[in-house]
């Protein structure tokens, strides 16, 4: 009796390198809105305005540490208070191309609450951008205004002086002190709304 074999059917490229789902995809663009596109790496957020187009999509605005960096970030970008504030970057630079809704588009990165993807999240929503979101995943104010880091960097110094000097060094290379670092998001916060 001869065995019956499937034929083999060979994915697309990007869902073979597993950077593309297409399902996730397809129900993202069926919304007719432009997506909230965020990616991570490890030193920095990545937060643009896209907009779906046959011939290839569009992008309409892209936030990252760069224009951060311009409007005075002396600290790493790649924190929670960093993220919220390229989200801040990006819807504000939305309204001005009058962008008023979009949908969330957080890739295949893995959904955990209160993270740097969700702090860009809540960064583009209270810069008045209309996304649909679940507040409950949303970093609360102490965390994205960067008082959590501001906590451990003081228990840090008087507990371990070596450690702090070798976890903190970017920030004291930058002349930012880690113990204030919720003062210069206030600063920098105000710089962006204006």
């Amino acid at each position: 009796m001869p065995r019956k074999f499937k034929t083999f059917k060979t994915h697309h490229r990007r869902r073979r390198e597993k950077r593309t789902d297409y399902k996730q995809r397809l129900d993202l663009l069926k919304s007719g809105k432009p997506r909230l596109v965020i990616r991570r790496t490890s030193n920095n957020i990545i937060c643009q305005i896209v907009k779906h187009d046959p011939k290839g999509d569009k992008t309409l605005v892209t936030a990252t540490a760069k224009e951060l960096k311009k409007a005075g970030w002396k600290a790493h970008c790649g924190n929670v208070p960093a993220s919220y504030l390229i989200g801040l970057i990006c819807g504000s630079e939305a309204k001005k191309k009058k962008v008023t809704e979009a949908v969330p588009d957080t890739g295949l990165h893995a959904s955990t609450k209160s993270s740097r993807i969700y702090a860009a999240l809540k960064g583009a929503v209270d810069s008045g951008l209309k996304v649909p979101h679940s507040d409950e995943i949303l970093p609360d104010k102490e965390r994205f205004s960067g008082k959590h880091i501001e906590d451990y960097s003081k228990k840090l110094k008087s507990e371990k002086p070596d450690t702090f000097k070798k976890q903190f060094a970017g920030y004291v290379k930058s002349k930012t002190e880690p113990q204030s670092i919720s003062k210069h998001f206030e600063e920098v916060k105000k710089k962006i709304l204006k």
